[in-house]
């Protein structure tokens, strides 16, 4: 048969103030997180957002409306300058073949412009308006 032996609880000295105890400190604890979904109209509505959007458009559209008048004028040269776009460069290189190979190079460059700009200029200001907003970052 088992045996039970009751042995009394010694009682400890009252820990000093401040002393952690399961992670409580006698330091303030942080600022809840806001319930619930940002407010994405006042988002929207801030002026933050509205040099957002400027600065981004302002990027943008001009390099879209370059590159589309660049690859229009490409289009238009191939349908009616014939004449200049088989004018042959060295050996077989036609000027057709150097700008339709300079679409992709333009294309390229485009994007790593780009990415550039939106690094240094557009990533910093939305990590702002999201601190702001109190949306965690992913």
């Amino acid at each position: 048969m088992t045996q039970v032996v009751h042995s009394p609880i010694a009682s400890r000295a009252p820990a000093p103030p401040g002393a952690p105890f399961g992670g409580i400190t006698g330091q303030p604890s942080p600022a809840p997180a806001p319930a619930g979904p940002p407010d994405f109209v006042a988002i929207q509505n801030s002026p933050e957002f509205a040099a957002l959007r400027r600065r981004f458009r302002r990027f943008v559209f001009p390099m879209s409306a370059l590159f589309f008048l660049w690859y229009l004028t490409y289009v238009l040269l191939a349908a009616y300058a014939r004449g200049f776009m088989s004018h042959r460069l060295i050996g077989s290189v036609n000027v057709g073949l150097v700008l339709g190979l300079l679409q992709f190079v333009s294309t390229i460059a485009i994007t790593v412009g780009y990415v550039r700009f939106a690094r240094t200029k557009i990533d910093p200001q939305v990590a702002a308006i999201r601190t702001d907003a109190g949306v965690a970052e992913e």
